[in-house]
């Protein structure tokens, strides 16, 4: 079974796409997260250019979007991180080691040109396991 993960939190969508999917697998839930960018829910860009904000923003909108369906940052296996300016790394690196503490999952850190959202200077996806309650 196949379920849209799209919180009312969440920046409207612009396209055939949704903001997680969570995916029934045995007797776990496999969560895939599209790429989220600190863009609030009427579109506009969140603290522009100010990379310890919205990397902030953006793991708070992972958070509620992997709490839809009943999991956490704790069941994340796999990251990748999009950023505008390599530089900003050691801005990142202490905000993600703080969400991901114990977690720990794979991760990839990428520069990229730019997101889509101008102002917006880095984006986030995630892949989360969570094991379904045996009842």
């Amino acid at each position: 079974m196949k379920t849209q993960l799209n919180p009312k939190t969440s920046a409207e969508i612009m396209g055939a796409y949704s903001h997680g999917i969570s995916v029934d697998i045995d007797n776990s839930k496999m969560i895939f997260v599209t790429g989220q960018i600190a863009m609030d829910k009427d579109g506009n860009s969140v603290a522009p250019n100010n990379i310890e904000k919205q990397t902030e923003f953006v793991f708070e909108a992972i958070k509620s979007i992997l709490q839809e369906d009943e999991a956490t940052l704790d069941d994340v296996v796999k990251a990748v991180i999009y950023v505008t300016d390599m530089s900003q790394y050691s801005k990142i690196s202490p905000i993600r080691n703080k969400y991901f503490e114990k977690s720990k999952p794979v991760s990839t850190l990428v520069e990229i040109n730019k997101t889509v959202k101008e102002g917006c200077n880095i984006e986030i996806e995630v892949v989360a396991i969570k094991k379904m309650h045996n009842e």
